[in-house]
């Protein structure tokens, strides 16, 4: 963030971000949107990333703010047991009252059929050194494989609702479920897991 008064660093895009900001504060527009951290619906819902659900997701759900946590992680995926995604939902069970998950992948996703090996020769290309590009390898993960797509949509999600659901520490009152999205639509179609 810059200082008033000195240059910024910021790109054209954050800086109009930051001036619809002051302009949205200023005009008192976040008055619609209180509420509190605790989920009217006790719904937590993991979600991708992808810019087609920014408001899709929430809409086709009949959703508004302060109903639910929405985790947002590239193809939905809970890919590890102490990750960022698993501590989220056990934030969310633990200390804000989630009683139900929802793992909501979607139709033609972009994180799909990513290769790591290309992703790899991307980095390379955006500058990244092969010396720090040999660092991660030798970080304790297959680094190829973290940066690898899923594949198999349905699959991916039983997976996730599975680790989240047997996590040893999950309560057990907690309700898990997963779904595939229509990216166009929003049309949920339940996974059978």
């Amino acid at each position: 963030m810059s200082i008033p008064g000195e240059p910024s660093s910021a790109s054209p895009t954050v800086e109009g971000i930051l001036a619809h900001n002051r302009n949205f504060v200023e005009q008192h527009a976040y008055e619609q949107y209180e509420t509190d951290k605790f989920p009217d619906k006790k719904l937590a819902i993991v979600s991708c990333m992808d810019t087609r659900l920014t408001e899709l997701l929430t809409a086709a759900l009949g959703l508004k703010n302060g109903d639910a946590k929405i985790i947002k992680v590239a193809g939905a995926e809970v890919s590890h047991p102490f990750g960022s995604v698993m501590r989220s939902l056990l934030v969310a069970t633990c200390e804000l009252g989630v009683e139900d998950i929802m793992i909501v992948a979607h139709t033609n996703c972009g994180a799909q059929h990513m290769s790591g090996h290309g992703m790899i020769e991307e980095m390379r290309t955006l500058g990244v050194s092969d010396e720090r590009i040999e660092f991660a390898r030798h970080c304790g993960i297959d680094f190829e494989r973290w940066l690898a797509g899923f594949g198999d949509t349905e699959e991916a999600v039983r997976k996730s609702v599975d680790m989240v659901r047997n996590h040893p520490v999950m309560p057990p009152r907690v309700r898990v479920a997963g779904f595939i999205m229509d990216s166009v639509t929003g049309e949920l179609v339940p996974v059978d897991c």
